[in-house]
C-alpha cells in the first residue's frame, strides 16, 4: 500500500514540475497554457484530495486509533490535507477567472502558484520522510492485510497515469508524454 502510495507521489511530483516550469515561464513574461494549469490543478483536485489522501488518512488514522502517538503529530495530516484542498481550490479559481478573461495581477498569481507548489511537495516530503517509515516500522503484517480489506474500496484506476487517459485529461497526458 505505502509503495502504491509513493508512486502515487512520484506522478504527483511530475505534475509539480511541469508547474514549476509553467511558473518560470510566466515570471519570464513567456506565454504560457493556462488551460493546462487548469488541468494538473483539476487532476490534483480530483486525484490527489479525493482518492489519494482518502487512502493516507485511512491508513493514518488506523495507525493513530491502535498507537500511542505524542503531541501534534496526529492532527498534521488532516490539517495539510485541509490546506492543500483550500490552496487547490483558491488557485483553480484564480486559473477559470484568467481563462475568462479576468484581470488577475500576475505577482498574485505567481505568489499563489508558488504557494500551491511549495504546500504540495512539502507535504509530499513530510509524508515520505516522516509518516511512510513511520507507518512501515509500527504496523503489523495483520494490521496491514486489516487495511488492504479498507483500501480495496478506495482503489479506482488513476485518470491520467492508470491504463487508459480520461478525456479530459488527454492534453495534459500528452504534454507529460504518457502516451
Amino acid at each position: 500500500m505505502l509503495s502504491s502510495l509513493h508512486q502515487e507521489h512520484v506522478n504527483i511530483a511530475k505534475l509539480l514540475a511541469l508547474l514549476k516550469r509553467k511558473l518560470l515561464a510566466i515570471r519570464a513574461e513567456e506565454k504560457v497554457s493556462y488551460r493546462l494549469i487548469r488541468d494538473v490543478v483539476d487532476y490534483l483536485g480530483e486525484v490527489a484530495d479525493k482518492r489519494h489522501h482518502p487512502k493516507e488518512d485511512m491508513i493514518y488514522d488506523y495507525y493513530l486509533r491502535y498507537r500511542v502517538v505524542d503531541g501534534d503529530l496526529g492532527n498534521r495530516l488532516h490539517e495539510e490535507h485541509q490546506k492543500l484542498i483550500d490552496s487547490g481550490r483558491e488557485l483553480k479559481e484564480m486559473v477559470e477567472m484568467i481563462l475568462l478573461d479576468a484581470v488577475i495581477p500576475l505577482e498574485q498569481f505567481t505568489a499563489k502558484l508558488e504557494q500551491f507548489i511549495t504546500l504540495q511537495e512539502n507535504h509530499m516530503n513530510y509524508e515520505e520522510r516522516v509518516v511512510f517509515p513511520l507507518l512501515r516500522e509500527s504496523l503489523t503484517e495483520d494490521d496491514w492485510r486489516h487495511l488492504e480489506q479498507s483500501w480495496l474500496v478506495h482503489a479506482q484506476a488513476d485518470p491520467l497515469f492508470g491504463p487508459e487517459v480520461a478525456q479530459h485529461f488527454h492534453d495534459l497526458a500528452e504534454r507529460l508524454a504518457l502516451h
